[in-house]
């Protein structure tokens, strides 16, 4: 769970910039957008592109 706690005399911009970061760097929207119901076409076109070359760079 990604936490951020805010400082006495810091901004709610600066603590959302964190946050945000913190999210990106643990990957949790991606495994959400993974484990949504529904992929779109683009999506999975997209999903398959990089498999194939991590695969390749392997």
């Amino acid at each position: 769970m990604t936490q951020v706690l805010v400082g006495q005399n810091e901004g709610i911009d600066s603590a959302l910039r964190r946050f945000k970061r913190q999210v990106s760097k643990a990957g949790i929207l991606t495994e959400i957008r993974r484990h949504r119901h529904f992929e779109t076409p683009i999506e999975k076109r997209k999903r398959k592109e990089i498999a194939r070359r991590k695969k390749r760079w392997r």
